[in-house]
């Protein structure tokens, strides 16, 4: 019996870390920075939410042209830029006291921030082997997951016992550790051209194949939008603010013990079977949340939508890469998160809208009704042309 090509290798684990460092400081300052700005600037809660939201803008406006550029200029040298920018713009948190300033910074970043989380996943695929490729970008979306419970954890921890000037040297530190890593990263041969003609088109900065897939992760994340912009201000209705954290630890916890299963699953049995159940447990989760009046129904909620939600994510990107050219992964990364983010955006957006009127206990059980149509549009996603269909008279591959 032929032994199954290593996931595991130096180079993956070193982009994993990478991505990993990457989440880590965008979570963490996702937590911090509107504390900061009431504390210490003076600002209000609306600018504090500002500088979040212009930083997700920027991310969303740059991720349709980071294929492109990607391509362009190859894969590893865009990596080592993006982060070394990106660093580099870190410690000027510290010298900026000014609102306007400080939102220009987060643009600037949000910039490079959505360069470097296409490129590291287009690198991550082009390092996996092709067969154990559903196992391996699981285990590499699963430091995007573990960054959600390790950031907001780690930077509200800090952030009572160091002083503010401390703590964005210390991240500016974290993050230039991640340039030095990316620095050792090397990539296969044969993926690596940076030879593409650089247009921006439609063609260019989205991938057709990664279109369909990208639509059903856009009402996957405009669903989750519910658990990462109000989660918080939920507990604090239902006084559950103080174990409120914990959530995310049990989400990211029920996601890495399914996570090997689930990425063998993916690619012995096919998506489907990962899928499917997948969005039924998300949508139970998001269900048993609008309902939660306890804290151990609170933390059920948050393992329950961890083990859906974290199933499903990395499942699509993987999609996403394998129903486009080898050679364009940078354009399907970027092609599916744009949707991605953008479905993250834009349910902020309307679940904000409705929040004050309907209530989180209505907001959570619509998200988790409403997420049942991804049933219907991931299988609208897997159906062939009809040219393809009448040639293998098949329809739909799981």
């Amino acid at each position: 019996m032929k032994k199954a090509e290593p996931i595991w290798t130096k180079d993956f684990i070193m982009v994993v870390l990478v991505n990993l460092f990457v989440f880590v400081f965008f979570y963490t300052f996702l937590a911090v920075l509107p504390i900061y700005m009431i504390q210490e600037l003076g600002g209000t809660e609306s600018q504090g939410g500002l500088l979040i939201s212009l930083f997700l803008l920027s991310a969303i406006i740059t991720r349709p042209f980071s294929g492109p550029i990607i391509e362009r200029f190859g894969k590893k040298r865009m990596a080592v830029i993006a982060l070394a920018v990106f660093a580099l713009s870190s410690f000027l948190y510290m010298p900026i006291h000014d609102f306007y300033l400080l939102l220009a910074l987060r643009f600037f970043q949000g910039i490079w921030f959505s360069i470097l989380t296409t490129v590291t996943g287009a690198i991550a695929a082009d390092i996996i082997p092709m067969k154990r490729r559903g196992e391996g970008l699981g285990y590499f979306a699963m430091s995007m997951n573990l960054a959600m419970a390790i950031g907001p954890f780690l930077g509200l921890s800090l952030v009572k016992v160091i002083s503010f000037p401390v703590f964005f040297t210390i991240f500016a530190v974290f993050i230039s550790l991640g340039f030095f890593v990316t620095l050792l990263i090397k990539i296969p041969k044969g993926t690596e051209t940076g030879t593409t003609v650089f247009r921006f088109s439609f063609s260019d900065m989205f991938e057709k194949g990664a279109l369909k897939i990208a639509i059903v992760g856009l009402f996957i994340s405009f669903c989750y939008s519910s658990v990462t912009s109000f989660l918080s201000v939920y507990a604090k209705s239902i006084d559950l603010l103080n174990i409120s954290g914990y959530f995310f630890v049990c989400f990211a916890v029920t996601m890495m013990l399914a996570r090997p299963f689930t990425g063998k699953l993916f690619d012995r049995v096919g998506p489907g079977i990962v899928i499917y159940p997948s969005i039924l447990i998300f949508s139970v989760g998001l269900c048993l949340l609008s309902f939660t009046n306890s804290g151990w129904m609170l933390l059920l909620s948050g393992a329950v939508i961890g083990l859906g939600y974290g199933s499903i994510v990395p499942c699509m990107q993987t999609l996403a890469i394998q129903n486009s050219p080898a050679h364009r992964s940078g354009f399907a990364t970027a092609t599916f998160f744009t949707f991605f983010d953008t479905g993250i955006a834009a349910g902020s957006y309307v679940f904000g809208l409705f929040v004050a009127s309907a209530g989180f206990h209505a907001i959570y059980l619509s998200a988790g009704l409403f997420v049942l149509v991804s049933l219907v549009l991931y299988t609208w996603s897997r159906r062939k042309p009809l040219s393809l269909e009448a040639e293998g008279n098949v329809s739909i591959a799981d």
